[in-house]
């Protein structure tokens, strides 16, 4: 009897915990694209009349056999704690067992697509009223973006993975370049003769900057930093081949938005993970990085093809060359986070009539670690200055940063944007000077606590 349970006691020994530790991983995509006739970000309350591409939620799912995470990106505008993340959340805990603390719901950011959530934590120009919005199609678009998760984990294989870091700074610049007496001057767009006289130049301190010749009768204007990083994810299967990948990059997707203001549309991630799918295969997800004051360095249909296979380009010649492995630890946690706010001014002197600040938001932050890998997930529109600063001081060779993830809380400034003036640190938030301070203080206490 004695003889007869060593060789399977063996085997098991041998066997059993190659078997549990081995990563799994899967990927999954579901279409999202609203019926036409729904109010969209950018149409200014007019309906939808045309869809240039289709809008996706894509899911990625990993485990290490003791801990599963799993990241959704939807080409949607936001992704808020209240309207969209925690529904997610609830139905994949439920329905597939998956922690909500290890569960990333992000943005791309697109500004083509629906109008579907009350936005509670931003500034209320410009949004819909609440009594407008399809909550039918919203609880659809949730109910699918859980399912793509739900599908992502039913399909496990075997995977390995790895990540790199690409650069492509001649796709986007700061739109808060300063004047002479230091104060900004927000520039949405350029005129294409001052566009093509881009130069992309290092900065005194190390960073990345994209700037112009304007014209002679122009006043001056110092153009501020980039991040020109592209950050990709790896995801093979047991034959080598791309089973999933993540891309991300930081500039505003509006490329499209305001001129199709009533098309639907993913703007350049939409080309950007098209074209990676197309000549590795597998599923591609985009995350938003660091593009709370980075836009595209031209606009229109036309543009967005550019960027978006400029970036997918990007994306395709550092996946060539990952090292991939599957002997890796998943570790998921997120801490939440309690940030100051301010009255909106409409004056320059405080008078009474001033607004009363609204409550301090209260947000999350997260951090997903894939091995060596540090996927930090950030609330609201970053700042490229908050993102680098944060990079910067933490010291890790493969840390991508995603915006826009778990919640919407508008611009996210340092302290300085708010002396300098323009549009992000102006009227397009509710944080008060600081705020971005204390996320970047937190978010380095949590990377280091993540880290083995």
């Amino acid at each position: 009897m004695t003889r007869r349970l060593v060789l399977p006691l063996l085997v098991l020994l041998l066997t059993g915990p190659a078997l549990q530790g081995a990563l799994k991983g899967g990927c999954a995509s579901v279409d999202i694209t609203p019926p036409l006739g729904l109010t969209l970000i950018g149409s200014k309350g007019e309906p939808s009349d045309a869809v240039l591409d289709g809008l996706y939620a894509k899911a990625l799912v990993l485990s290490d056999g003791d801990t599963t995470i799993a990241m959704v990106s939807a080409d949607l505008l936001y992704t808020p704690l209240d309207d969209i993340t925690n529904p997610v959340r609830t139905i994949v805990e439920q329905k597939s067992g998956i922690p909500a603390q290890n569960i990333l719901v992000c943005a791309t950011h697109t500004h083509s697509g629906p109008e579907i959530f009350k936005r509670t934590k931003v500034p209320s120009e410009g949004r819909l009223d609440a009594a407008r919005i399809d909550q039918a199609y919203r609880e659809t678009v949730v109910r699918k973006m859980a399912g793509a998760v739900a599908m992502a984990h039913s399909s496990m294989q075997e995977v390995k993975i790895g990540a790199a870091i690409g650069t492509l700074p001649e796709v986007v610049y700061n739109r808060r370049p300063k004047r002479a007496d230091g104060m900004v001057q927000t520039t949405f767009s350029l005129p294409a003769e001052v566009a093509a006289t881009r130069r992309v130049q290092s900065l005194a301190d190390g960073r990345t900057a994209v700037t112009f010749t304007l014209p002679p009768e122009q006043a001056p204007l110092t153009f501020g930093p980039i991040d020109p990083d592209v950050f990709v994810l790896r995801v093979e299967d047991a034959n080598g081949d791309l089973a999933g990948s993540l891309i991300g990059f930081g500039c505003h997707p509006v490329c499209v938005y305001p001129y199709l203001s009533t098309a639907v549309s993913a703007d350049y991630p939409g080309y950007a993970t098209r074209t990676v799918q197309k000549a590795e295969g597998g599923i591609s997800l985009f995350a938003l990085g660091l593009a709370g004051n980075a836009v595209p360095l031209q606009r229109d249909v036309g543009p967005c093809a550019q960027i978006g296979r400029a970036v997918g380009g990007e994306a395709l010649r550092r996946l060539q060359f990952v090292a991939t492995t599957g002997d890796v630890t998943l570790v998921a946690q997120h801490r939440e986070v309690t940030l100051p706010t301010r009255a909106k001014t409409t004056s320059p002197e405080p008078t009474e009539e001033q607004e009363t600040p609204p409550e301090p938001i209260k947000t999350e932050i997260q951090v997903l670690r894939l091995g060596d890998i540090y996927i930090l997930g950030l609330p609201g529109e970053i700042l490229v200055e908050v993102g680098l600063a944060i990079k910067e001081k933490a010291g890790l060779a493969k840390l991508g940063i995603i915006s826009l993830a778990n919640d919407s809380i508008g611009y996210v400034c340092h302290a300085a944007a708010y002396d300098e003036g323009g549009y992000e640190s102006g009227s397009a938030t509710h944080l008060a000077p600081g705020a971005a301070e204390i996320l970047i203080t937190e978010s380095l206490a949590l990377l280091k606590e993540m880290k083995p």
